[in-house]
């Protein structure tokens, strides 16, 4: 899906100017404007309203938020009882404790009885940093996308996690938003397309097309920038929503580009490089490179330092799309 009369990303080039702002403040920012549009929009957190932004919300509304406390597989049960009742119920905390710690009730209080919850999991992949390997979410795509009934979303900046959280408070059954705890580029803007289920080319490419999700998607586009220089027109792909996913656009991309990377702060494992090539190995396969996490827990750092030890920073894509299109030849 490309809107080629929208201005789909902002100061693409210039790293040194760009805006930089967390994926969670997009998600507290949209909780808000969905508890606006609906009354019935409630959320709850597991001891982290300042940390995941729902403090946003109770800000707002207070009579609508409860504090649960460190008991996650306890906050789903609660939450699920609230949506069979009619509320529509978010729930805030880190992507390690939900759907980490929680899994159990996620698939079966959730996501068997389709409940109208909404669960976010923050502070996901290495760019958590200092936190280290215990609080960085890296299977959490794998560990939900494989349960019936569950829409899975995975923005790219501030400005797309607010939508998608919008998004979200309007379709029924369970929704796992999946965002990040640093401040990372905002690279598209309000004009920006966002639809559940439909992936957005933000370039157009011939030789290799790079899937990605999350915030990795602008190290993507000035990969593709700087490729460009070199004679390689190198198409970028956003998909936001890993399930249901948009298998239209990936299997056009890999007729059009005919190689294929896939950019994921996540194991590549189980993530939406595994999606890609589920849809690409049944309707059109084609050489496939991953970037991501290569089946190892993370370590406490800086977030650009641990991106680039890990082989998800800007030269370890370069490398990856290099390589690809030389398996299409």
């Amino acid at each position: 899906m490309l809107n080629k009369d929208a201005k789909l990303v902002d100061n693409l080039l210039d790293e040194q100017v760009i805006v930089q702002k967390p994926t969670r403040d997009g998600f507290g920012e949209g909780s808000v404007l969905a508890g606006k549009e609906n009354e019935n929009v409630v959320m709850l957190c597991a001891d982290l309203t300042d940390s995941t932004r729902a403090g946003m919300f109770k800000k707002e509304f207070s009579d609508r938020f409860v504090q649960i406390g460190i008991a996650e597989q306890n906050m789903m049960g609660v939450a699920v009882g609230m949506a069979m009742a009619g509320k529509v119920p978010f729930l805030s905390t880190y992507g390690v404790f939900c759907p980490g710690r929680n899994w159990d009730q996620i698939r079966v209080n959730a996501c068997y009885n389709n409940a109208n919850v909404k669960f976010t999991g923050a502070h996901t992949g290495v760019s958590v940093g200092p936190d280290g390997a215990t609080h960085q979410a890296l299977e959490d795509i794998a560990i939900t996308r494989c349960i019936p009934n569950i829409t899975v979303i995975a923005p790219c900046d501030y400005h797309e996690t607010r939508k998608a959280t919008l998004a979200s408070a309007k379709i029924n059954g369970p929704v796992y938003l999946r965002f990040a705890r640093e401040a990372t580029p905002v690279f598209t803007t309000n004009d920006t397309p966002f639809e559940i289920g439909k992936a957005l080319v933000l370039r157009e490419g011939k030789d290799a097309v790079i899937i990605g999700c999350g915030s990795l998607l602008y190290k993507a586009l000035i990969v593709a920038e700087e490729l460009a220089k070199e004679g390689l027109e190198i198409m970028v792909v956003n998909i936001a929503t890993i399930k249901p996913i948009d298998t239209e656009t990936i299997i056009e991309s890999a007729k059009k580009c005919g190689a294929v990377v896939s950019v994921e702060d996540h194991q590549v494992m189980g993530g939406l490089g595994s999606a890609v090539a589920e849809v690409l190995t049944k309707n059109y396969p084609v050489p496939q490179e991953f970037i991501g996490m290569q089946d190892t827990f993370g370590e406490s750092g800086q977030p650009d330092e641990l991106l680039e030890k890990y082989g998800m920073g800007k030269e370890a894509i370069k490398i990856a799309v290099k390589k690809v299109i030389g398996r299409k030849k």
